[in-house]
């Protein structure tokens, strides 16, 4: 196992740092236990880190940290360890810090596939999930929801494997392989662990359903915003396709102004299919190139007047006729992910009543006007993203189908972080919850965590009973409320 003392820590926008007292990377599930029984005679915290993309402080530590380079492996699925009924062609395992890059190339080898993942594939396993992260499709809820069973290293060191009440493993075949871990098959603490900020344990595993491979044809089109709102208020139109999303610009939201609507659906192979395997070229050329970032961040900071209009065209460019491929290349959107941007997500209910539509609205008004009273402006594109409810306690879409808004933001935008920040105060009574990974002002005060989550308090109770020497508490979670002094 590798140590490294007194080494800065970083995330790749740079937004996010902190100075652990040392860093490991272990190799294996037993040094993960010997960590956290170190760090607790130490009278340490210990932190996981996944592949260093959040822009949330999730992953800080002010004790030691754990880098995931060494559990970076698909597993065999061990199925002399399976219930009869379980399906192994439905179930893959990997360790907890491998991306899903790395995943997706293994289960494509084997001609299978992630049901779902969200628009970049540089994340960790153990990172999705924690967080809840999420794709689009109301058809299909986030990342931990496609999660069976969790190997999870907790207080003590002690090894569990969290599954629901109905989970794959055969109890006695895994007492007789494993007498010395525990075999937790109930639902209550499979739906705290599914996300748990990394204050849960340390996720050193996790089983995932997939599927065969498939193709995913995507079609990106221009949509007036005053005809796209009334479907949106039906919510029909979600239901028409597997993947759907919408970009919109909070300053191009009147009635004849164009946002982008975006669909994925299955689709047969390449087969009699010649054209339509890039995206639209030139936007994936230049957003590729090293000098873009530079130049779209000086142009954000000297004329930020220009930024309507620059949206406006930007949606204009990235509009594209077809797209069809693997699965796991149509859901990553490509070289987009390397701009610099960083962003906030905002959780609210799609419902009936509209409640989205309010959203979007308050979006609206508030973009407005810090535009003319302080001249700060949105500076990317907002994405609209529609996900099935989940019955992960701490998931943003917990009980309820939900539209994630996800406010991006260029790295040098002046007041970016305080209009983000607006957006979020402003959600709240409309049931707001922000995503855990990205930027986000949450406390714990006044009861906020709790009035956001129903089932807050059946998560706290297993959360003790895994962090029960505090040996996962950071400053996370303290700003947050969810631990406790011990």
């Amino acid at each position: 196992m590798r140590v490294r003392l007194r080494t800065a820590w970083r995330n790749q926008t740079g937004n996010q740092g902190c100075d652990p007292l040392r860093i490991h990377r272990p190799s294996s599930i037993v040094e993960l236990g010997e960590l956290v029984r170190e760090a607790e005679a130490l009278g340490v915290t210990l932190r996981a880190v996944g592949s260093r993309h959040s822009w949330s402080d999730v992953a800080l530590t002010t004790g030691l940290l754990i880098e995931p380079r060494g559990l970076s492996r698909p597993l065999e699925l061990e199925r002399d360890l399976l219930r009869d009924e379980a399906d192994p062609r439905r179930l893959a395992r990997c360790e907890a810090g491998i991306r899903l890059r790395e995943l997706n190339r293994h289960l494509d080898s084997e001609g299978r596939a992630l049901l779902q993942m969200g628009g970049y594939d540089g994340q960790t396993v153990a990172g999705v999930v924690s967080t809840s992260t999420h794709g689009s499709g109301i058809g299909l809820g986030p990342m931990c929801d496609f999660v069976r069973s969790l190997d999870v290293v907790a207080s003590g060191g002690v090894i569990h494997r969290i599954e629901p009440a109905a989970g794959p493993t055969d109890p006695d075949a895994y007492g007789v392989r494993h007498p010395d871990r525990r075999l937790v098959q109930d639902d209550r603490w499979f739906d705290a662990a599914r996300v748990g900020m990394g204050c849960l344990g340390l996720i050193h595993s996790v089983m995932l359903e997939v599927r065969e491979r498939y193709w995913l044809r995507e079609v990106r089109t221009l949509r007036r915003w005053g005809e796209l709102r009334e479907e949106l208020r039906s919510r029909e139109v979600l239901n028409r396709h597997r993947h759907y999303e919408v970009y919109v610009s909070p300053y191009g939201l009147g009635d004849s102004d164009d946002c982008l609507v975006t669909t994925r659906d299955p689709t047969g192979g390449p087969s009699g299919r010649p054209h339509g395997r890039r995206r639209n070229s030139l936007p994936e050329f230049l957003a590729g190139l090293p000098t873009t970032p530079k130049v779209l961040n000086l142009v954000s900071d000297a004329l930020p007047s220009l930024t309507p209009r620059l949206l406006g065209g930007a949606l204009r460019a990235i509009a594209d006729e077809e797209y069809t491929n693997l699965s796991f290349r149509v859901l990553d959107i490509g070289t987009a992910n390397l701009l610099p941007a960083y962003s906030a997500e905002i959780g609210v209910p799609a419902d009936e009543r509209g409640t989205h539509l309010e959203a979007i609205e308050r979006i609206k008004r508030l973009a407005a006007l810090r535009r003319d009273i302080g001249a700060v402006y949105h500076t990317a594109p907002i994405a609209l993203r529609f996900v099935r409810a989940s019955s992960a306690f701490m998931s943003m879409m917990e009980g309820r189908d939900t539209m994630m808004i996800e406010l991006i933001q260029m790295t040098r935008t002046e007041g970016g972080l305080e209009l983000l920040a607006a957006y979020e105060d402003a959600l709240y009574d409309l049931g707001g919850r922000p995503h855990w990974g990205q930027v986000n002002t949450l406390t714990g005060s006044r009861e906020l965590v709790r009035s956001l989550y129903p089932r807050y308090d059946d998560w706290q109770a297993v959360h003790a009973r895994l962090n029960e020497t505090g040996v996962f508490d950071s400053p996370f979670s303290k700003r947050l409320g969810l631990s406790a002094p011990k």
